[in-house]
Parts: structure tokens; sequence; C-alpha cells
């Protein structure tokens, strides 16, 4: 169905990451919310935090904004029950997947409106939109194997400077996130991926 769509995407990290690690190491917050002394790489948070992002122009990349901020794009009576509903499913999601050994550092959801409904819209839980962590690795204070786009992304980060167009991926890397993404379909949903 055609939604009208929230104009910020909803992130809830239950582990420090990505952007949200970078922040961490700079100021001891993730978009704006303060967190405990002596945390590193991959650390487990005490709770999962709602961390919203603006949606970018395609090109452009998202930018990390607070919880205020988005009371101020798109009024606070949604932007409390956009952070509730995603740190509900983000709970739900990474209790299953922790079932099948899967860690869910972070995830991406998107909401818009049907017929004056919220709705959980775009992707949901995917490799694109979630860092996957293998629970029988983890290991604090590292980077983590993972079955999500982080390969294609380090890929990039060591083969490009960001200039320009970006470089086409060798055929071993998009085989290998492929792997990737089919083996965490086939641990988290027990199935076998067709």
């Amino acid at each position: 169905k055609k939604a009208d769509m929230f104009p910020a995407e909803c992130i809830v990290r239950g582990y420090l990451a990505g952007s949200g690690l970078k922040e961490y190491q700079k100021q001891g917050t993730v978009c704006g919310i303060q967190l405990p002394e002596g945390l590193v790489n991959s650390s487990k948070l005490p709770e999962p935090i709602f961390t919203p992002s603006t949606k970018a122009e395609i090109g452009d990349h998202d930018e990390n904004i607070s919880f205020e901020r988005s009371v101020e794009l798109i009024g606070e009576e949604d932007a409390s029950r956009l952070r509730d509903l995603a740190i509900a499913v983000y709970a739900k999601a990474r209790d299953h997947a922790a079932a099948q050994g899967i860690i869910i550092a972070d995830t991406k959801f998107e909401f818009g409106r049907v017929d004056g409904k919220i709705i959980l819209a775009d992707e949901v839980l995917t490799p694109d939109s979630s860092r996957f962590w293998p629970g029988d690795q983890y290991a604090e204070g590292k980077d983590q194997p993972s079955f999500d786009k982080q390969f294609v992304r380090d890929w990039l980060n060591a083969n490009w400077d960001r200039q320009g167009n970006p470089p086409r991926l060798p055929q071993e890397v998009i085989e290998k996130t492929s792997e990737k993404y089919i083996q965490a379909y086939e641990t988290i949903t027990g199935r076998k991926f067709r």
C-alpha cells in the first residue's frame, strides 16, 4: 500500500557500533543520549536506545538527530509513538534472533500512515537495515563478524576514497555478501533459503 511516510528513520541500537560508536568516542553520547562511561566498540547498551535520523535524498547521507529534533520534525505525539513502536519491534526481534544464536546489534525501521493508522513500512529486519552478529563469536572491544552489509562497507572503505563514482564490487564480494545474507536468513528463520 502507498503510505504517507514519516520524514525520519527510526533506528534502535542495542549495542555500540557504527556511527553511534564514533559519536560516543567523541562526546560520550549517541544522538544526544548520554551513555555510561567506559563503553567500547560493540559494548551492549544497558537498554535499547532510539536514535532517529533524517531521511536523506538519494545520494546524500542520513543524519543522526536527537529525539527532540524528531519532535520538531513530526510532532511530539507521533515521535513518541514511533519511538515506542520501534523499540518494541526491536525487542521482540532481538529476543527471537538471540534464541537462534544471532545478535541484532541495531536496526532501522521506517513508518508511515495508511488510512490514518501508523504502519511499519519498507524493509524490516533485513541485513541491509540491521547489524546481525553471530552470538557465539561476540566479544566486546572489537568489530564483530557479521551477516550484513558491513562486509560491503569494509570493502568500499578499503578501496574507495568516497570521491566520484564508487568502484564496481568484485564478484567475490557480491557472492560472499549473498552467502552472509542467506546464512542470516537460515539461522534466524530455521528454514532453507530457496
